[in-house]
């Protein structure tokens, strides 16, 4: 999607500056190096007051506003050709309540920054997924999420968000207000600039590892059984010896890994103190924020679908089918998850358990056939996709795969009326 055009007489030459720090002419690039803008102002707010300083200038000059978080996100969410909004300086814990398990952060904090002082108040984030670096107002508002049949996504746990609002006005919703609350909860960033949230955690609790390497017919007939005994269950499914080393991932020192699993379970650990935490690769014992890999450090991008769990087998074995037939030359793994299904109208879990299919694929390679095939044969699985990922959706299907869009779109439209938090990829699908 290319970038959007500024309103007449509202290039840098015409329009008034800023009154926050701000960049003019900065190339914003993402983490796979597959998006990229250059906006009229970049601005880094370093309080709430220069966040709102920020949208009323862009509102008085007619300029369309786009967040930014830790940009992982491989879909046009960002792009803008008015105002750009780096969010990262506006980082903390802002308070805890052990008693009703619940933590509040401003936006631009990151997922890694939630561990050691929720653990000191004897809580801990409920679920996270491979990689911790995203700011929290860009994992809910593409609903971020790890594994496990009975978790939910990040978004699932947004409980009060304090945001800028198209009036220029700073608003808060909470859960008085659930249909405000079920839009915010995944916004694409459409609602407004967030400034703080609220989620609901768990008690703190360690995770025992286990990593094992079974073939892909030992994988599919303990689907059911792994899925449910397990709290976090995933595997990636290698279609050649070196796929898991295409991710960072150790493979089986034993066996080859064409068409097995490496497979992860994590399950709650009672210890007696912390002496008994183990770095032992493959079993792994240590507090639950911990026990996640470290992200990966080569760069990539990826197509993220989303089957109702019923067809999740078949929904990967056709895949599986497609790689061996027609794209023989995809050696990354396909990575298999289970997420809970949640209330959020634009949540890719709205209203049902899922599973999810994660294709990666190396930046600069040919990679758009696959995935357009990948898309054609998951459509009978009538499939949602990763906002923060790249995807084939358009209007027409989101009416037909998600039932609340309606609403969302009438929530999107009283918060933002003038459409100022919108680029041509947002108005495209919910304009």
């Amino acid at each position: 999607m290319t970038t959007m055009n500024l309103p007449r007489n509202t290039s840098p030459a015409h329009a008034a500056t800023p009154p926050v720090p701000f960049g003019t002419d900065v190339t914003w690039t993402n983490w796979g190096g597959n998006q990229s803008a250059t906006p009229a102002f970049t601005v880094r707010p370093r309080t709430e007051q220069e966040a709102l300083d920020a949208v009323r200038f862009a509102i008085r000059e007619g300029l369309p506003v786009r967040a930014v978080g830790s940009g992982h996100s491989s879909s046009p969410l960002v792009q803008t050709g008015g105002v750009l909004m780096d969010m990262s300086a506006l980082s903390a814990i802002t308070g805890t309540d052990r008693d009703r398990r619940r933590a509040r952060a401003l936006a631009g904090t990151t997922i890694n920054a939630f561990g050691d002082p929720l653990w000191e108040q004897g809580l801990a984030l409920g679920n996270q997924g491979d990689i911790d670096k995203q700011q929290i107002a860009g994992a809910l508002s593409t609903s971020t999420h790890g594994s496990g049949k009975n978790l939910g996504s990040f978004s699932s746990n947004l409980r009060w968000v304090k945001l800028i609002n198209g009036h220029g006005e700073i608003v808060e919703i909470g859960e008085g207000q659930l249909r405000e609350l079920r839009a915010a909860q995944v916004a694409l960033g459409t609602l407004g600039i967030f400034l703080e949230v609220e989620l609901a955690v768990e008690d703190r609790y360690y995770l025992q590892e286990q990593i094992t390497y079974p073939t892909w017919e030992e994988t599919a007939s303990t689907w059911d059984a792994d899925i449910d005994t397990n709290r976090h269950y995933s595997f990636l499914w290698c279609p050649e010896d070196g796929s898991c080393e295409l991710l960072d991932l150790p493979g089986s020192p034993d066996q080859n890994m064409r068409n097995r699993s490496y497979t992860k379970r994590y399950n709650v650990a009672h210890i007696r103190d912390e002496q008994e935490i183990s770095g032992v690769e493959g079993a792994r014992l240590d507090r639950s924020y911990r026990i996640y890999p470290d992200g990966f450090n080569t760069q990539f991008h990826e197509l993220e679908y989303f089957v109702r769990s019923e067809d999740g087998l078949a929904a990967v074995e056709a895949v599986q089918e497609l790689i061996r037939t027609r794209h023989s030359d995809q050696k990354y793994p396909v990575e298999v998850r289970w997420v809970k299904a949640d209330e959020g109208y634009m949540s890719q879990f709205q209203g049902r358990d899922t599973t999810v299919i994660t294709l990666t694929t190396e930046p600069g390679t040919d990679y758009w056939q696959f995935f357009r095939d990948a898309d054609a044969v998951l459509q009978e699985f009538e499939p949602r996709a990763h906002w923060g990922k790249i995807h084939f959706m358009t209007r027409s299907r989101l009416e037909r795969l998600y039932p609340e869009l309606d609403t969302f779109i009438q929530v999107r439209r009283e918060f933002d009326p003038r459409g100022i938090f919108l680029n041509d990829h947002t108005r495209a699908l919910v304009g």
